[in-house]
């Protein structure tokens, strides 16, 4: 009974982890199928919304990268090459989203400030966790001073795990990019026909919860730093 329990406990801990990463994938590849009869791609959708809104300072790239986001530095939403040029359910939904990031960034939310100082601080505390990791395997070799190891252990641990709350922290923001930006855009301006809006509704939803699925991804990596050092 015990290793049924343990075993059916480490399932669900995989699910927990994998599975908003799963669901949002499944959703955003399900609806990538390309639409004749939208009249644009999800860039050109971008481009039309920023002119309606009034805000050409606001430029439309691709990004390389392969995730989509909005730069509130250079004034940018980067779109996928998918979604960039793509005319499917997902590039144009998506564009939305991030159009909607940068309705915030107009309008001075609180949220996306604090988001954007709480990514700064994850760039920071990420090249201390990486030179936490290649020093201490040597640092106490090195000094002679075994607990310089622990010491830089517990730094590359606690950076990953900023790190997944700086992740679970954008929800709010990326939530309300979502519902209380895109969607009254896209419905109100009629740029999808109404039997398409139920499956909008979910890429939203998988938009808002790319970064959940990534902060549980980071968690992970917690799980595998704390294992090894109680070993």
């Amino acid at each position: 009974m015990p290793i049924i329990l343990a075993v059916l406990l480490f399932c669900g801990v995989l699910a927990l982890i994998f599975g908003p990463a799963m669901w949002t994938k499944q959703v955003l590849r399900r609806n990538g199928q390309e639409r004749t009869d939208f009249p644009g791609t999800g860039g050109e959708l971008a481009v039309h919304l920023l002119d309606q809104l009034d805000l050409p300072q606001i430029r439309v790239e691709q990004t390389e990268e392969g995730k989509d986001h909005y730069d509130p530095n250079d004034k940018a939403v980067r779109l996928s090459p998918t979604n960039m040029h793509g005319r499917s359910l997902t590039a144009v939904v998506t564009a939305a989203h991030e159009v909607g990031h940068a309705i915030q960034d107009r309008d001075d939310d609180p949220n996306l400030r604090r988001r954007n100082n709480l990514v700064r601080l994850t760039a920071l505390t990420d090249r201390i966790g990486i030179g936490a990791m290649v020093l201490s395997p040597f640092a106490g070799l090195m000094t002679g001073i075994p607990a310089l190891t622990l010491l830089l252990f517990l730094a590359g641990f606690l950076s990953t795990a900023v790190k997944a709350v700086v992740h679970l922290a954008t929800l709010p923001v990326e939530w309300d990019a979502s519902f209380n930006k895109a969607l009254p855009i896209l419905e109100g301006g009629g740029y999808l026909p109404p039997e398409d809006m139920p499956e909008a509704n979910r890429i939203l939803k998988a938009c808002a919860f790319t970064y959940v699925a990534a902060a549980l991804s980071s968690l992970l990596n917690v799980t595998t730093w704390l294992r090894a050092l109680i070993r």
